[in-house]
């Protein structure tokens, strides 16, 4: 029997509103944040004591988030139901040295992160944004919204084959412009302190990254489709954020609902942030610890607990259906996808379908499944490295889009909060 779903289209509108607030995996998590505490969690530190006090609370660490609600009567061997997302999107990052520049124009030094489709970032007005650490060992956001960079691509006049395979160095060029005039050292930085209010010789490290700035929009006849940038994979931590809100204070909870969004995903998730870290399994353990629980209270809660990793994954393409694989055929607003590889490149099994399965039919929505065609390597996510990592069922599941890792990637607008009604029924289960 389904539930009335709990999202409609004013999910879709917020998911817009998220893609915006998220240009860096530091703002993705403030915003996830922010939204969290407006349903009452509470964040707690790392370095703090915890207690086993019921209500929401989270934890962040850089471009992370781990947030979680014990419920009323939870024991100290409580499963968890967890939601897997992660931050980071591919883009260009901002070197270490980001001052430089050739033939009187002033560029700034950036390294491709992830596998990112290079040809979607010429041309574009781009932001920077990220966060930047100060002398006195705090940090500050920082986030110019506005034309402030480009790559220009060579003109079709000087490369006369461009048409036939366009073929782009990613140190040379991939470098954008943003002004005119000699190179000079520090100059971005300085230009950022002024942005951001810090006094000047205050910033001593960065983690910066460029952005478009065309904010989503939708998109078709019927604004059936919605374009946007970071849907990789932010629409699945703004899901998972809002699923997590909307069951807490529930008074029928059997788990502890958790979300974990993880940075590094798209460079392989090693980093105190990522998947591969130890961050998930120290915060559970924490957690079981703080109820008073013993070692094998955490490995009968472990034992019990279950993952669903969220991720987007490949629509079909209407130009090159050849490239999937022929009988599974994932469509925009089918509803969220189930995931298989059996090389484990996704962590679904017969079981795991099973329960994702329940849990849509309980939220009252579709569901599709996706398969990689055998003649193309598949794709990963957190999800083989979670059930690895720490021992635990794993479920691989998204939403189709077309133009992946793209600067601007495309879903359908009912996608998002049926996976959010998704979600919330798997949390609630």
């Amino acid at each position: 029997m389904s539930t009335s779903p709990r999202f409609d289209r004013a999910h879709t509108d917020d998911l817009m509103s998220f893609l915006t607030a998220g240009p860096s995996p530091y703002h993705a998590v403030a915003a996830a944040a922010e939204r969290l505490e407006k349903a009452g969690f509470r964040q707690v530190l790392e370095t703090d004591a915890w207690d086993g006090t019921v209500g929401g609370k989270y934890v962040l660490r850089g471009g992370a988030i781990i947030a979680w609600y014990v419920p009323e009567g939870a024991q100290a061997h409580t499963p968890f139901r967890i939601v897997g997302a992660h931050t980071d999107s591919p883009n260009l990052r901002v070197k270490p040295l980001p001052d430089t520049g050739s033939y009187g124009w002033r560029q700034i030094a950036v390294e491709v992160y992830g596998g990112t489709l290079l040809n979607t970032w010429l041309d574009r007005d781009l932001g920077i944004a990220g966060r930047l650490s100060l002398r006195d060992g705090s940090h500050r956001l920082v986030n110019v919204d506005r034309a402030l960079l480009r790559v220009p691509q060579l003109a079709i006049h000087l490369d006369r084959q461009a048409n036939d395979g366009l073929k782009l160095d990613r140190q040379k060029h991939m470098q954008p412009i943003w002004g005119l005039g000699d190179v000079e050292e520090g100059d971005l930085i300085r230009f950022l302190e002024q942005e951001t209010g810090v006094g000047e010789g205050e910033v001593t490290g960065w983690d910066l990254m460029v952005h478009s700035i065309e904010p989503p929009a939708y998109l078709g006849r019927d604004r059936e489709l919605v374009a946007g940038p970071r849907m990789d994979n932010l629409l699945s931590v703004h899901a998972g954020t809002a699923a997590l809100a909307a069951v807490s204070g529930s008074p029928e909870l059997e788990y502890i609902p958790v979300l974990a969004a993880f940075d590094h995903e798209e460079n392989g998730s090693q980093s105190d942030t990522g998947a591969e870290g130890p961050l998930l399994g120290s915060v559970l353990e924490r957690s079981v610890f703080a109820r008073g629980g013993s070692y094998e209270d955490r490995a009968r809660s472990f034992a019990g607990t279950v993952c669903l990793s969220s991720d987007t994954g490949h629509a079909v393409h209407p130009n090159y259906g050849e490239r999937h694989d022929p009988t599974h055929h994932p469509r925009a607003n089918g509803g969220p996808i189930l995931k298989v590889n059996v090389n484990q490149r996704y962590a679904t099994d017969g079981s795991g379908r099973a329960l994702f399965a329940a849990a849509c039919e309980k939220a009252g929505v579709p569901w599709q499944t996706f398969v990689s065609n055998n003649a193309m390597p598949c794709g990963t996510t957190i999800g083989p490295i979670t059930a690895a990592r720490h021992g635990i069922q794993t479920v691989d599941i998204g939403v189709a889009i077309l133009s992946m890792h793209s600067a601007r990637e495309l879903c359908g607008a009912d996608d998002p909060y049926l996976l959010a009604n998704a979600l919330t029924a798997f949390l609630e289960s």
